[in-house]
């Protein structure tokens, strides 16, 4: 799910409202009533309150504290855009008669809730408690699963990446492993016009003080960037100073190491940018084949329990198929540099065929049998890896393309 690591983290940050305020009561049906019409999107309105609602999830699902209401009104023009960006999804999905149903959005609710070890209706109970309205979360998550079914629908068996796509890209990868690469992620927030990049900037330096106080950058991406990266938590993977022709060139030659930049201003939007690594031409790098293993309801009993049942990388799939509590992935050709510290220091002290010591991951537990490790070999993805990048990249474009065209052929009237 494009948002899913956005939600499990909003709903983990839930759940521990929900602790702190058990003892208070819900909001009033009449703190959650309509106060006014702030934008009207082909006749559907969108209330000042929808405005509200959706800024406060936005920014809950950063983690942290709870908002404030100057970083509630900073990112209000954002949670607009978001709203009319889902109002029209919905009316698309209206025309092309896509359905989606109470039972899809509840399914997908309770997957993200069981990985905050949270049920369906602690969850929401615990929003109202933060003062979100649940329909909020909803709305959003309907126009998500419509939207990806229509650009699935529309285009996905359209999209054919060709060998001399794969092999072209595999050339300008491997030329570009002569120089020196950067490890990016990057948010992005379209603002054509002047207005619009000043409330973008406001925004982008709400979200940077968000990331310095701890915030997860994927997640930031996934809630508010308008990159095709969103779908992938901004990540740009390596990239040299040739892919850049605008300010961002600029910004990242003369970045001293890791870290994040400062509001980067285009000519169409506004960028905030994770710098993860830096590496020099050529320089060799660690490549693994693992077999990550996880458990459903988040048990370290019966995690252990598998643990005890393989004996290598070869019954991995097999101990996990046998029980519907257990899943198995297959990882292959990761780079260690692309791995936060803890997983790289893991992964290059397992012996191969070994596992790992368990660790958390995405909700629940995890251990990853390291299958194979392969050192000191030049930094260059597989074609089955190049392929899924170039598909994702263009069903992305097509998606942002879609949406772009929808917004210039709608009547939108905002009301100031």
């Amino acid at each position: 799910m494009i948002r899913s690591i956005a939600l499990a983290t909003m709903m983990a940050f839930a759940g521990a409202c929900q602790v702190q305020a058990q003892d208070a009561a819900p909001a009033a049906p009449e703190a959650l009533q309509i106060e006014g019409i702030i934008a009207v999107v082909n006749d559907d309105p969108i209330s000042f309150t929808d405005v509200r609602q959706r800024a406060r999830l936005l920014l809950l699902s950063l983690g942290g504290q709870q908002p404030t209401q100057e970083q509630v009104q900073q990112i209000t023009a954002q949670a607009l855009e978001q709203l009319i960006d889902e109002k029209l999804q919905l009316q698309e999905a209206a025309e092309y008669e896509v359905e989606v149903s109470d039972n899809d959005i509840a399914n997908s609710i309770d997957r993200l809730a069981q990985q905050s070890g949270l049920t369906r209706d602690s969850l929401l109970t615990s929003l109202l408690q933060s003062g979100v309205n649940p329909t909020s979360l909803e709305d959003q998550t309907r126009a998500d699963i419509a939207w990806r079914r229509i650009m699935s629908g529309l285009y996905g068996s359209r999209i054919r990446i060709s060998d001399n796509q794969i092999q072209e890209q595999l050339k300008r990868l491997q030329a570009d492993a002569k120089k020196e690469q950067f490890l990016v992620s990057e948010i992005f927030l379209f603002a054509p016009t002047p207005e619009d990049k000043s409330q973008a900037l406001t925004a982008a330096n709400s979200i940077l003080e968000q990331l310095r106080a701890g915030a997860p950058f994927e997640v930031a991406a996934q809630r508010f960037s308008s990159a095709p990266t969103a779908a992938t938590g901004g990540d740009m993977g390596w990239v040299v100073l040739d892919n850049f022709e605008d300010e961002r060139r600029t910004v990242l030659q003369n970045i001293a190491g890791p870290g994040l930049t400062a509001p980067v201003t285009v000519d169409d939007g506004i960028y905030l940018m994770s710098v993860r690594s830096k590496r020099d031409p050529s320089e060799a790098t660690t490549l693994v084949d693992v077999k990550r293993l996880t458990v459903n309801n988040g048990s370290d009993v019966e995690l252990r329990a598998a643990v005890d049942r393989i004996d290598g990388c070869a019954s991995v799939e097999t101990v996990a198929d046998e029980d519907e509590n257990l899943r198995a992935v297959a990882l292959n050709d990761l780079n260690v540099e692309d791995l936060g510290p803890e997983a790289q220091a893991m992964v290059t002290s397992t012996t191969i065929g070994e596992a790992t010591d368990i660790f958390a991951q995405s909700g629940t537990l995890a251990v990853m049998y390291v299958c194979d490790r392969r050192d000191d070999v030049e930094a260059a993805p597989s074609a089955d890896q190049i392929e899924d990048r170039l598909y994702s990249e263009q069903l992305g474009m097509i998606s942002e393309r879609s949406l772009r065209n929808l917004r210039r052929e709608a009547t939108i009237i905002r009301r100031q």
